[in-house]
């Protein structure tokens, strides 16, 4: 999809089948048999099998190789496997790779999926460690040196300068994190089910990086997420109803850092999620009061409402009265503070519930899903529909 215009691939393929593994803080297993249980559980979704599968699309990040994970998961030849870069920012750009190869006829059926022990393993919120040479890195080189060593850290600078430029304090990230946990409460996939938190559990947990609490930061998870992409006609023989592509983009903006863009005009906002925004209302031919449910991503809770505004729903500045008003609902599924860390994976998977009607948190008449990706990061988005919208 150009920045310039509108692309041609919605409508042309659907997310069909969705599947998980438990999430938990320790699974007890490799990342490769955490991949090869989510694949298959999102093929059973779907009424589909191994051999039904010609394509792979996964996470630079992710330890287990396509071709393993074809290998392991008993699928034969493949005609497409593809990686993306850049962490979270890569969750819905995996779906639109698939939407592409099928859209062109390179695959039939493309599995998506992400899987690590990012608890009882390599913690991504332990910070830099170690880390070899690569132009990427040397941007960290001028942050580390003061201390910047943990996203959380990276974040605060952000979210610090929010709060300044519109005269906040730190308790309106409160409203992000209760939102979440209060539709965990409910969800007894979350790690979180039947533990709803307060402003004031907000407000009295203990600060990480100011202005940024722990209740402010997401989890870390072990598990594993897949969802299923072919084309829409292939779509409507299978039992389950899919989610049509209505509309995907990746985004970078101008002088952007992998979560450390600091030299911006403007710290106040995204601007590669505004990048996303634009392609996605231009290419779905939707306005935002068009959406009836947003799936954000939400490592840290400053970013979903600086989210909610580059996409145009509030004004900047007024996402946490938007989000407390509950004028959207936003994570039903609990989110990555509430339900799990799974790269945003787990909230593609979320939206295809709703619009399939098959939420624990449904809202009725759910037609219309927004999912973002990572933030801080070149990033990317969806916006889902019903069949037939």
């Amino acid at each position: 999809m150009s920045v310039r215009g509108r692309d041609t691939l919605g409508g042309r393929a659907a997310i069909v089948g969705v599947g998980a593994t438990e999430f938990s803080k320790d699974s007890g297993r490799s990342e490769l048999k955490l991949a090869v249980e989510a694949v298959r559980a999102a093929l059973d979704d779907a009424a589909l099998t191994p051999g039904d599968v010609d394509g792979l699309v996964t996470f630079t990040m992710d330890t287990s190789p396509e071709i393993t994970v074809a290998q392991a998961a008993g699928i034969g030849e493949l005609s497409f496997f593809s990686r993306i870069h850049y962490g979270g920012g890569a969750a819905c750009a995996t779906v639109q790779q698939a939407a592409l190869a099928v859209a062109t006829g390179v695959a039939e059926v493309v599995v998506c999926y992400r899987a690590f022990n990012e608890r009882s393993g390599r913690r991504f919120g332990s910070g830099v460690q170690q880390r070899e040479p690569s132009a990427e890195g040397s941007a960290l080189g001028w942050n580390l040196p003061f201390g910047l060593l943990t996203p959380a850290s990276w974040v605060a600078m952000a979210a610090q300068r929010y709060l300044n430029a519109y005269g906040l304090t730190p308790d309106v990230f409160g409203h992000v994190a209760v939102t979440d946990r209060r539709h965990a409460a409910t969800n007894p996939a979350a790690y979180f089910y039947e533990r709803p938190i307060t402003l004031a559990d907000h407000a009295a947990s203990r600060w990480i990086v100011e202005p940024l609490r722990l209740l402010d930061c997401c989890q870390e998870t072990d598990g594993g997420q897949a969802v299923v992409v072919t084309s829409t006609e292939r779509a409507r023989d299978l039992p389950k109803p899919p989610a049509v592509i209505v509309a995907a983009a990746q985004g970078a903006g101008r002088a952007q850092e992998q979560m450390t863009s600091f030299y911006r005009d403007d710290l106040t906002g995204l601007p590669e999620m505004g990048v996303v925004a634009r392609q996605l209302w231009r290419t779905s031919g939707l306005a935002p009061a068009d959406i009836d449910v947003g799936i954000l991503y939400d490592h840290f809770t400053p970013f979903v409402l600086m989210q909610l505004e580059e996409f145009g729903l509030c004004r900047p500045g007024e996402a946490a009265e938007f989000l407390a008003a509950d004028t959207l609902p936003v994570n039903t599924h609990g989110g990555q503070l509430g339900e799990a860390y799974l790269h945003g994976m787990n909230g593609i998977a979320e939206a295809v519930r709703q619009l399939r009607g098959t939420s624990v948190n449904q809202i009725p008449g759910a037609a219309r899903a927004l999912v973002t990706a990572g933030t801080g990061v070149p990033t990317s988005g969806l916006v889902l529909g019903a069949d037939g919208i």
